[in-house]
């Protein structure tokens, strides 16, 4: 019989722990913009890169398109982005911000300021910035392998 492994020893276990906790900051300062974490990153990303494809946005956001899909119907519910058929192929959708959604989305920066500068209070922004940078380093060596 195996031994259980130690929870101080798994990775995925103490990414997973931060990863609740930091959400709640953003998720409680995002509430009054009617969005979640997950909705503002995508509407951030839409704001940064109108036009994109479901594949290159569930790539940028480590999603898997089914996740994606059920993550936008509410936004575009809401009419806060669009799906619209490619230039390039007609079959493939992109997504954009629509006025609305650009409105939204500068209020709720507004609030993920507030979470960030929260955050960076109780972590250090220094150590935030080393956070971030590592988080991000992790993605690419994941995206890459």
């Amino acid at each position: 019989m195996s031994k259980a492994p130690s929870y101080d020893a798994c990775n995925c276990f103490a990414l997973r722990q931060a990863s609740r906790y930091v959400t709640q900051i953003y998720e409680r300062h995002l509430a009054s913009s009617g969005l979640s974490a997950a909705q503002f990153a995508i509407l951030a990303r839409l704001s940064r890169k109108p036009g994109s494809t479901m594949l290159a946005l569930a790539d940028a956001m480590v999603m898997d398109r089914t996740t994606l899909v059920r993550a936008l119907k509410p936004l575009q519910r809401e009419g806060l982005a669009t799906a619209e058929p490619s230039d390039e192929d007609a079959r493939a959708l992109v997504y954009s911000l629509t006025a609305k959604g650009a409105r939204v989305f500068e209020k709720a920066c507004v609030a993920w300021r507030a979470a960030q500068t929260e955050f960076e209070q109780h972590f250090g922004r220094e150590r935030a910035k080393a956070l971030r940078s590592e988080l991000f380093d992790i993605t690419q060596a994941m995206a890459h392998r």
